[in-house]
């Protein structure tokens, strides 16, 4: 595998559904219940014998793709979790709700969480939209998020932790990866909303100091899949060829794949690279209009260590031999037990700011490799590049020999470059100006 300079990196982004899912104890399967509706009596979420967490995640609309998988990830930690006998002695009730792939229903739903069902913490989100349409939520609440998707950083919260990758972590290795093993010219394709738009500016500033040439740049709504008119784009900016920078979430992917086969713009000449296409989505868009395609993640079920191996076991064993597992679900099944640990550690599940302090430094064995949380409430990460093989996984053909720290504020767009994020230290904070 050839090594390169690490560098600096990004994240994600509609439809109707208000259903509220909660578990009872979460071997059960999840059932309907009523807005509002809780096992036990108002009052502390850490009171009696659970202690009450909150799940939010699309489970309909253009999301549902991707979001659904996260779900089943952390139920199977809690499950796990409350097997071995819980948190503090008391099992973990998760209450589920449905963002369906709208920016307001989260917003909506995460009042509820925190007002209504009184949760100590939420696991939820994918999109960058979703995330920042509960920010305020959460910041003007007090209260915590924990959020599992890879996502274009240029945010440090005291009320999110995220367990993602930064763009130094994910992007920025994969454009330079690009530049120095496909080509140098890039053609970057996004849905229009805040992640792709953001990353794209980190990867416009990144391959213009790395001599490259962005040949195209052209977005779709979000669940959009008219692909047509972009493709012939591509095919009209790099008629010799080129690599493509793929921030496309959701189904818009599905029909993106099957255009670019059927315009004959195959790997070989025209290589896509996403950040937004693991394994889940290659099983249901299909591997054959994606094989010989890069993707670039912390994690592919390929990853070969104990850690791993028991891991899909368990999920295989759960939710069947044909599921596969993938970046987002290890992120969400990390940062439960990641929460879990601080809890632990902070004597309390309800006392939110002493679990903040616990979770500095946390480490965790996860499938990807040993990860670390650090004090600007992001993960320190492997990072790994892929290639979509026969069988619809991911070959690895480049991986770090250590986990990568993360910078949320990135270095290479001019406005942030030499800012950083500490929340162990008060004067710090959320952004400040590192020494030069």
């Amino acid at each position: 595998m050839t090594n390169f300079n690490r560098r600096k990196f990004l994240l994600y982004g509609s439809a109707a559904l208000g259903t509220s899912v909660l578990l009872k104890a979460c071997s059960e399967t999840p059932t309907e219940g009523t807005e509002g509706e809780t096992t036990s009596d108002s009052g502390a979420a850490a009171s009696g014998d659970t202690i009450k967490v909150g799940i939010l995640h699309s489970l309909s609309g253009t999301m549902e793709i991707s979001e659904r998988t996260v779900v089943d990830a952390e139920l199977l930690a809690i499950e796990e979790i409350n097997t071995a006998g819980g948190v503090l002695g008391k099992q973990i009730e998760p209450v589920i709700e449905d963002g369906a792939s709208d920016w307001d229903v989260f917003k909506e739903k995460a009042e509820k969480l925190i007002d209504q069902d009184k949760v100590v913490t939420v696991f939820g989100c994918w999109t960058s939209a979703s995330r920042k349409a509960v920010l305020d939520v959460f910041e003007s609440k007090e209260h915590m998020l924990w959020y599992p998707v890879q996502y274009e950083g240029q945010e440090c919260s005291k009320n999110i932790f995220y367990t993602g990758a930064a763009p130094n972590q994910q992007i920025e290795p994969a454009v330079e990866w690009l530049i120095e093993n496909k080509s140098d010219k890039i053609f970057l394709v996004g849905s229009d909303y805040v992640f792709p738009r953001t990353a794209n500016t980190i990867i416009k500033e990144q391959v213009a100091a790395l001599g490259g040439e962005i040949t195209g740049e052209d977005y779709l709504p979000l669940g959009n899949q008219e692909v047509t008119p972009i493709v012939a784009k591509i095919q009209q900016a790099m008629p010799e060829g080129g690599a493509i920078f793929n921030t496309l979430n959701g189904d818009s992917n599905v029909a993106f794949f099957k255009q670019m086969q059927a315009a004959g713009l195959g790997p070989e000449q025209y290589p896509v690279m996403s950040v937004s296409v693991a394994e889940e989505e290659v099983r249901q868009i299909g591997k054959e209009f994606l094989l010989g395609h890069y993707a670039a993640w912390n994690y592919f079920q390929t990853v070969e260590n104990p850690q791993n191996d028991q891991w899909v076991t368990a999920f295989k064993e759960k939710y069947g031999e044909d599921r596969v597992t993938n970046d987002p679900m290890e992120a969400a099944y990390i940062m439960v037990y990641i929460w879990k640990q601080a809890v632990e550690q902070a004597g309390t599940a309800d006392d939110l700011e002493a679990v903040r302090q616990a979770a500095y430094g946390q480490t965790f064995a996860a499938p990807e490799g040993e990860v670390k949380m650090n004090p600007n409430h992001h993960l320190s990460k492997w990072v790994r590049i892929g290639q979509v093989n026969d069988d619809g996984l991911f070959d690895i053909v480049y991986s770090t020999d250590a986990p990568v720290d993360p910078q949320p504020w990135n270095q290479y767009v001019p406005d942030t470059k030499g800012f950083a994020c500490d929340w162990s230290d008060s004067e710090k904070g959320g952004k400040y100006q590192m020494e030069s």
